[in-house]
């Protein structure tokens, strides 16, 4: 009696779910496909099998294996893409990081770019101002945030958002930190870019999001006076310090025109932080005048970046250099990626 022999024994509808069959000294070892039966079906056609086999000739022992196809595990959803986070950062307040911030992010969505502005100012809270969504609430999914629309595109998520107005925020370091972590971890959707409005200085916030959220790059603003650019030096150190690359600086307030004589003058000097970029082989970003229009549009949540005015164009110029440093960083990484691969 042969393996054959014994399979021939079987039924057609059992000899087809045989996997492997083995005659050894009398004993016969079975693995049969189960697919599709249930526990009574597999129990009923396991004592078959051996009633079947064990009355065939020299079979003094059969032993009977079943294993069946697993289920197809459920699809997985893939997980959301982590947006690319750029930090705007200063070394004292009061330069127009805040402002920088708003139009850059809306002269980039206007470039086709799907941009958030996290506002990691805790302590003094502008972007609901500058998008114009002042008294707006986040709501909640899955116990994170999910940022407030704006009517130029630009998702936001402030603590202006979460605090009343005016309400002063008496926090210590590791609070504004925590704080702004939520902000950052939140429900982003499709937006692939986020800009991070930073409160001036190096404190806990800047370290919690070199922690946690490690930017790939960031932009330092200044205005031109000596003294803001000891401080941006202090931001800039920090950021290099984290491994984190410098895109470049940008001088603000830089140059007034007078709107009765047309006269430029310069309040708070001019070139100091291209001068800057030449001492330390940081690139040089732009200079975004100190305009009337700016202010005005600003406080209206109407960034100048959102129209076509001349008020608009140093912020492009800028979006358009931060686009090219972006799409560069991605050409790097994909390159490297493939070396590895």
């Amino acid at each position: 009696m042969d393996e054959q022999a014994l399979k021939a024994r079987l039924p057609d509808s059992v000899a087809a779910r045989i996997q492997t069959i083995k005659l050894t000294d009398g004993t016969v070892t079975l693995v049969l496909e189960a697919s599709g039966l249930d526990a009574d079906n597999r129990a009923g056609l396991e004592s078959a099998v051996k009633q079947m086999l064990g009355e065939a000739e020299g079979v003094s022992e059969v032993r009977v294996a079943m294993v069946a196809d697993r289920a197809p595990a459920p699809p997985v959803a893939p997980a959301p893409k982590t947006p690319r986070i750029i930090a705007v950062g200063s070394g004292k307040g009061g330069v127009g990081k805040s402002t920088l911030t708003a139009n850059l992010a809306v002269a980039l969505a206007r470039m086709g770019r799907k941009v958030g502005v996290v506002d990691a100012d805790v302590y003094g809270p502008s972007q609901p101002t500058l998008f114009d969504n002042k008294g707006a609430k986040p709501e909640g999914r899955n116990e994170k945030l999910v940022p407030v629309p704006s009517r130029h595109g630009v998702p936001v998520l402030s603590m202006g958002h979460l605090v009343e107005p005016g309400k002063a925020l008496a926090w210590r370091g590791p609070m504004a930190g925590n704080a702004m972590a939520q902000l950052v971890d939140a429900h982003w959707g499709d937006t692939e870019l986020l800009l991070i409005d930073l409160p001036p200085g190096t404190g806990d916030v800047q370290l919690t999001m070199l922690s946690k959220f490690k930017p790939e790059g960031a932009v330092i603003v200044s205005t031109p006076q000596d003294l803001a650019l000891i401080d941006a030096q202090r931001a800039a150190n920090l950021f290099e310090t984290g491994k984190v690359p410098i895109i470049g600086l940008v001088e603000n307030m830089s140059g007034y025109t007078c709107p009765s004589c047309g006269e430029v003058s310069d309040p708070f000097g001019k070139g100091g932080v291209e001068d800057a970029s030449e001492g330390t082989g940081i690139p040089f970003l732009g200079r975004i005048p100190l305009a009337m229009e700016i202010r005005i549009s600003s406080d209206a949540g109407s960034p100048s970046a959102a129209g076509d005015s001349a008020e608009a164009e140093p912020f492009r110029d800028i979006a358009r250099k931060l686009s090219d440093w972006l799409d560069a960083a991605s050409k790097s990484e994909a390159a490297v990626s493939k070396e590895n691969a």
